[in-house]
């Protein structure tokens, strides 16, 4: 009883984790901030573009008046590193209930030329506002409980430096949609599971952002392996999240011409759809 009070205790909150130090941003000058890009949150050697969505975000939510991302779309424009970055904002309209801003994110090249790594347009306001009045046809996804799911752990163990990110995350995936793993994909292009923070902080409306681009590419179960980049992706955050583990279902219904689109669905404890997203990426196609 002792060690799970202990074990409870130690749970990060939001505001102190991991995830709240790695996205946090310094006020450099009005509308400039300055950041250092954790290589924690890394594919390869590719920073995550949900970690890269939720620091643009919370740069946005110190510069607008209102704190809540709505609405964040998102163009990936070149590679992130590791390393340092400025992000450089700008105000674009204010109203009672909606602000909108847009912000770039940018880094230096080997050359020293400043570089745009991504840029971001987004409207923001406050979640607690909004009236409790739900007209849905959308249903959770089914998913097996956590412990008939599998994680990274699971696996054979990754080659060193080839995914930092799963060591950040709690991640329990739906055995249906992990026949990739098995080198027998489904083809169905379908990515379902459970989301956490590895180190226990409850989800808010910024790490919704994360959460949506967390799980394992829909191109595995096409057959597809290897980096699936983001072009664009674009987030709807539709209520604060209830604490405890999400769920996060994922499906492409369309590859064509080397690009997919990928429609993600996060529904929170309560059984609330709390983020839908939509991204297109581009596969690398082999013949």
């Amino acid at each position: 009883m002792a060690e799970a009070a202990t074990a409870q205790a130690a749970r990060a909150t939001i505001g102190d984790s991991e995830f709240d130090r790695d996205t946090a941003v310094t006020l450099r000058e009005p509308g400039v901030y300055g950041i250092d890009l954790s290589a924690g949150w890394t594919i390869i050697n590719a920073v995550n573009g949900g970690y890269l969505l939720a620091v643009l975000g919370r740069a946005l939510g110190d510069a607008l008046p209102h704190r809540d991302p709505f609405t964040v779309s998102a163009h990936y424009l070149t590679a992130s590193q590791p390393g340092p970055a400025v992000i450089r904002t700008d105000v674009v309209r204010t109203g009672r209930t909606l602000s909108t801003g847009q912000a770039s994110l940018f880094q230096y090249d080997d050359e020293g030329r400043e570089v745009e790594r991504i840029r971001v347009l987004a409207s923001y306001g406050d979640l607690d506002s909004l009236p409790d009045d739900v007209r849905t046809s959308a249903k959770p996804p089914a998913i097996p409980p956590p412990d008939r799911c599998f994680g990274p752990e699971d696996g054979p163990a990754p080659v060193s430096g080839s995914s930092a990110i799963t060591d950040r995350l709690k991640l329990r995936l739906d055995p249906a949609t992990l026949g990739w793993a098995l080198g027998s994909p489904s083809g169905k292009g379908e990515m379902r599971g459970w989301f956490g923070l590895a180190d226990g902080r409850d989800a808010d409306p910024l790490s919704l952002l994360l959460a949506v681009d967390a799980l394992p590419p829909t191109a595995f179960e096409l057959g597809i392996s290897g980096l699936v980049p983001t072009v664009e992706l674009t987030v709807h955050v539709r209520c604060r999240p209830a604490p405890g583990p999400l769920r996060v279902s994922i499906a492409t219904r369309n590859l064509a011409g080397g690009f997919l689109e990928e429609d993600a669905e996060v529904w929170d404890s309560a059984d609330r759809l709390v983020a839908q997203s939509r991204q297109l990426a581009r596969v690398r196609l082999t013949s």
